[in-house]
Parts: C-alpha cells; structure tokens; sequence
C-alpha cells in the first residue's frame, strides 16, 4: 500500500472495475466453451495454455493466499502495532534482483 493511500478509495474503484468487467463477462455456457478455446491477447494473437500450465496457475493462486496471516497483519495495522523487518524486505529485494539478473543472462 502506498503512503497517503486511501483505501476506502481503493475499494470503490475496485467494486466499480469488478462491476464493470461483470456487465462485459460472457454467459455461463460460453466461458465453458472458452475454457478449452485458444485465448487472445490483447494486439489478437491467439495463446494456448498447455494443461500443466492451467493446473500451475490453479495451484499457486490456492497456495499463496493465508487469510489468517492476512487478517493479523490487517489488526495489526489498525492497532498501529505492525513492525516492518526492513531486514527481511532488503534480503528479498537483493535476492529477487539476483535472481532478476541471472534470468536476464542466460
């Protein structure tokens, strides 16, 4: 979240964006169909999504997410007594910049 941020803001714009992707959402029998379909990127080229790809995607969006850790840090936050280990955060900055790097050379 950045400084100066408003969430209830953020969560109006949210709702509106997610209200206004439902108004264009196709019906329930045609997301069906499009499941199996090659999907279209943006400038109209087709992409296809091998079946480990799916099944990657479906397993790392169910892993990532703790409620409970989220709902701790958010208590904490409204309490004011959430601690950021800038330790931490500057060891995985400097490892996903190493990483980052390594990818870019080979």
């Amino acid at each position: 979240m950045k400084i100066g941020h408003n969430p209830d803001t953020a969560n109006a714009l949210t709702q509106a964006a997610a209200a206004k992707q439902q108004a264009k959402a196709p019906a329930p029998a045609a997301q069906d169909a499009a499941k199996d379909a090659p999907r279209t990127a943006a400038a109209g080229v087709p992409v296809t999504l091998s079946q480990a790809a799916r099944s990657m995607d479906v397993a790392r969006g169910a892993s990532d997410f703790d409620a409970g850790k989220v709902k701790a840090v958010k208590s904490a936050i409204e309490k004011g007594t959430f601690k950021v280990d800038a330790e931490a955060v500057a060891d995985k900055l400097l490892a996903n910049a190493s990483e980052t790097l390594l990818r870019s050379r080979g």
